[in-house]
């Protein structure tokens, strides 16, 4: 017998036991129901305790009881903490998951089947231009005021993605912000955003690219094809003849010097960058770079420039040798270009308060307006159209400077006031230069 049925005999045997001392059989019989109701009260007592105990599910808190109710205390609390540990590894699972996602740098918004913002994590909110924790409860429609997104909504085709313009570092600079929904659960969306500026910049960067090499190959191709369709049809004098073919050689050494530099940034951009073990003379460096741009004045310019190498720090500098001398090459070319004939061009090292080197060249030239600067080292920008195809520039050259700089783990700088001149730094680390110890 279990202890509560012994429980209830007991006292109801008490509550006889009582009514039979009355000498009366009634006694007997109501003794009886009374030591049952004191039972019934007790149990019910103790039931209530339990039922406190059930709705508050504290597995620490169990009330003491014994037999059954004692039992059964035991067997909900154990149920009790396991699922417990089940809800706490769900919310853990729900923690990292969410924590996954607020590191997405997609965007993910939750709306409700109203259209309101369940949750966002904040990649989306600054897609989207709203605050992801003062926004909830919003209507999403009601924050993206923007045309193509409310039509998109209400349209409810969501079998494609649309692109609108997300907030800016300013008004005339927008991001561009790729957006899609996906339908789940009872009407409720899922809204997957991710900035796509970089993507479209990239792409007008290459169309630019393209037009910009069709156009500056088409060129001296137009001029090529012009002279030799003159020279086989027309009989020539030798000197109109010997005038042509100089013309056509300038031409075809535009291309050629063209596509050497394509050649040379896409050898830039595909390979690793340079390690730290060949050390190069600076001054060898130097010396190289100023022969070749005293050569390059002489061929371009009636009145040749006056290119001073000045003295610098005796220093090593740790790279590849022929990008580095590209490099300094291509900024001295460039000063000879833009300077007028007999202007001044001075270059040479100088270190830096961070114990790296940068090499300079400063020229005497018209200089450049402040709006061109964030540009220059844009492939085929040019400030001067006209005098750099005079010249025989392919607006490449800064181009390849920047990348070198790059993959040297430096810079390259332009300081430049119109009128007064240029000065074009290339910055190395410290990790790349080395003084060179007197003995």
């Amino acid at each position: 017998m279990t202890r509560r049925a012994i429980e209830l005999l007991l006292l109801v045997a008490l509550g006889a036991v009582w009514g039979w001392t009355q000498d009366s059989p009634a006694f007997t019989f109501a003794g009886g129901l009374v030591g049952a109701l004191v039972w019934s009260i007790f149990d019910g007592l103790r039931a209530r305790r339990v039922l406190r105990w059930l709705n508050k599910a504290e597995a620490t808190r169990a009330p003491n009881l014994s037999g059954a109710w004692g039992e059964l205390v035991e067997r909900c609390r154990k149920l009790i903490k396991k699922l417990e540990k089940k809800a706490q590894s769900s919310d853990a699972r729900l923690e990292d998951f969410l924590a996954a996602i607020q590191a997405s740098p997609n965007g993910v918004v939750l709306l409700d089947s109203s259209g309101r913002i369940e949750w966002s994590n904040l990649t989306a909110a600054n897609h989207l231009g709203f605050d992801p924790q003062r926004d909830l409860g919003q209507y999403v429609r009601n924050l993206v005021r923007n045309p193509a997104f409310t039509a998109y909504l209400a349209g409810g085709d969501f079998g494609h993605e649309i692109q609108i313009d997300g907030p800016g570092p300013r008004p005339s600079q927008p991001t561009k912000i790729s957006l899609q929904v996906h339908p789940y659960g009872k009407k409720r969306k899922l809204m997957l955003t991710r900035d796509v500026t970089a993507v479209q910049l990239a792409e007008t960067m290459r169309r630019d690219f393209v037009a910009n090499v069709s156009h500056e190959i088409r060129t001296p191709l137009t001029v090529l094809s012009g002279f030799v369709e003159t020279m086989q049809s027309i009989p020539l004098e030798e000197a109109d003849r010997s005038r042509y073919l100089d013309l056509m050689s300038q031409q075809a050494h535009r291309m050629q010097t063209l596509v050497s530099d394509l050649l040379t940034l896409s050898r830039l951009e595909g390979s690793p960058a340079p390690g730290p073990g060949e050390w190069i003379d600076g001054e060898e460096l130097l010396s190289h770079a100023v022969q070749e741009a005293r050569g390059l004045t002489q061929a371009i310019s009636p009145t040749p420039h006056v290119i001073e190498p000045l003295p610098g720090p005796d220093l090593w500098v740790s790279g590849a040798k022929t990008e580095l001398l590209s490099a300094m090459s291509n900024l001295l070319s460039n000063a000879v270009r833009y300077t007028p004939g007999g202007g001044r061009i001075r270059s040479g090292w100088r270190m830096r308060a961070d114990g790296g080197a940068e090499f300079f060249v400063a020229d005497t030239g018209p200089g450049i307006a402040a709006e061109h600067l964030p540009r220059l080292t844009e492939r085929f920008y040019r400030v001067d159209r006209s005098r750099s195809r005079e010249t025989g520039g392919t607006g490449l050259g800064l181009a390849i400077v920047k990348h070198v700089a790059q993959r040297h783990g430096g810079h390259i700088d332009v300081q430049s006031t119109l009128g007064e001149g240029s000065t074009f730094t290339i910055a190395l680390p410290p990790s790349r230069v080395r003084e060179r110890v007197s003995g």
